[in-house]
């Protein structure tokens, strides 16, 4: 990465939101239509959770949509997302160093930053995956005058 790169330059700012009381139904059809992996928990626009796809399939039951399905696993679709939700939130300003938010998310072993702005507002997100796009796109050059030579 060249110069120092901060997060609002990468930040995602279509965040998807839900609330406390959204089912694990819902939060799967977010999941399903959208390419996000993170859905950020509002309560009174104040940032209380996350839930990462992986959480959420963890969550429910492995016989849904198969041959097996039950009413005992539909049921679990009815959970609720404060159930399952990271509560204890890692966050960072749109102001930090890409650099610092990487050792950041590697010391929680986290996959996901919420940004919040001076005011608690949830103003982006930004992933692992951002920054290793940062970082390949950073390589690039390099890695086509390495082939060319």
């Amino acid at each position: 990465m060249s110069a120092t790169m901060l997060l609002r330059d990468i930040m995602t700012t279509a965040v998807v939101t839900v609330a406390p009381d959204a089912t694990l139904a819902a939060i799967r059809e977010i999941f399903d239509k959208a390419r996000f992996h993170h859905v950020i928990v509002l309560d009174d626009d104040q940032v209380v959770g996350i839930v990462s796809d992986r959480d959420m399939f963890k969550s429910l039951s492995p016989f849904l949509r198969t041959a097996a399905e039950q009413s005992r696993d539909r049921a679990t679709l009815h959970r609720r997302v404060h159930q399952i939700m990271t509560r204890h939130v890692v966050t960072a300003s749109p102001e930090a160093d890409v650099r610092a938010a990487a050792r950041l998310m590697v010391r929680h072993s986290i996959r996901a930053l919420p940004i919040l702005g001076a005011d608690g507002a949830l103003e982006g997100i930004v992933s692992w995956k951002d920054i290793m796009r940062l970082i390949v796109e950073d390589d690039e050059p390099a890695a086509n005058s390495a082939s060319a030579a």
